[in-house]
């Protein structure tokens, strides 16, 4: 944990906006940037609204494993849009500025959805261990009630951890200066610059976010653990491979998603290096969302068979 701030007078003027400097780069290569992050954004919404569409009129992914990732899908375009269109607001602007009630809005969306998701991939594992490891029992584990269930949790789980994070990061004093050193408003840069001493808020964020992050990431490990063991007990090769492919995909985007957010998360804030966290923030809050349906649609032969069917429709 980082050492404690000094408190400074209460005399001085809290910050009523504050202003995003975003990227280290040479204004000549923001009009790149902007084509870059608009282009990327795009692809993301293309995909992920490709992927909700393809689950809603194909009948043959309606199926608990694509209710799930369907939900991913609106959760990840959700994700996205809170940080990217400010930021690319932001590069074609000389005023890159955002007030400090729009800061705390960004901050409670971005971080409801991010711990959404983490407890989201965690069901979408745990539906994988059901199916593999206790494939004639499936239908009853993750029955309709089930699945809702699972949904309204990791929804619920999102908004407590945000609500407390964003509670206690805007109840902090901003006196010394208003620029933030990041694309958009997250935990880690608003401590850097607050006034105030953070060391309570600084253990109440990271104890919170660290168990929203860390006990679904647990029970994704275990789950895959248990369909290892289940998986080397089959005899034929073709079956271990079969059993194997329909985890591949959901395991790429697990590996990825919470290797980066560990990265930013779990980490004392004396150690955060900004031009890391910078690019770091990229991966998960901007690349993260639009490899996700690339990832799903390359290695998953039903949503390939889903796309030609509607495909051959429309023709």
């Amino acid at each position: 944990m980082a050492s404690n701030k000094p408190v400074e007078s209460w005399n001085q003027t809290s910050v009523t906006e504050f202003v995003l400097t975003g990227f280290s780069v040479n204004p000549e290569n923001w009009t790149l940037l902007f084509v870059t992050a608009l282009l990327v954004y795009l692809l993301t919404l293309a995909g992920n609204l490709t992927i909700i569409a393809l689950i809603w009129i194909d009948k043959c992914l309606q199926t608990p494993m694509y209710f799930f990732l369907g939900n991913l899908s609106f959760v990840e375009i959700c994700y996205t849009s809170t940080t990217v269109p400010k930021m690319l607001w932001n590069l074609l602007s000389k005023e890159k500025t955002i007030s400090f009630i729009g800061c705390a809005l960004q901050m409670y969306f971005f971080v409801t959805l991010g711990g959404t998701e983490c407890v989201l991939l965690s069901a979408m594992a745990y539906d994988r261990y059901a199916a593999i490891c206790h494939p004639l029992s499936y239908t009853r584990l993750i029955n309709q009630q089930m699945r809702r269930g699972l949904l309204a949790g990791s929804w619920a789980i999102g908004n407590f951890n945000s609500i407390v994070n964003t509670a206690m990061v805007f109840s902090l004093s901003y006196c010394n200066s208003n620029e933030i050193n990041h694309f958009f408003c997250d935990i880690p840069p608003l401590l850097r610059i607050s006034c105030s001493d953070t060391f309570v808020s600084q253990l109440v964020t990271f104890t919170i976010s660290g168990c929203v992050i860390i006990v679904p990431f647990c029970l994704t490990l275990l789950s895959y653990i248990l369909i290892v063991f289940t998986v080397l007990k089959i005899h034929t090769v073709h079956g271990r491979m079969k059993a194997f492919s329909t985890c591949a995909s959901h395991l790429t985007v697990v590996s990825i998603f919470f290797g980066t957010i560990i990265y930013t998360y779990i980490r004392p804030s004396s150690v955060h290096s900004i031009k890391e966290d910078h690019h770091v923030s990229v991966l998960y809050a901007i690349i993260t969302p639009m490899l996700n349906p690339l990832i799903y649609s390359l290695r998953n032969k039903e949503v390939q068979g889903a796309l030609q069917r509607v495909l051959k429709k429309n023709r």
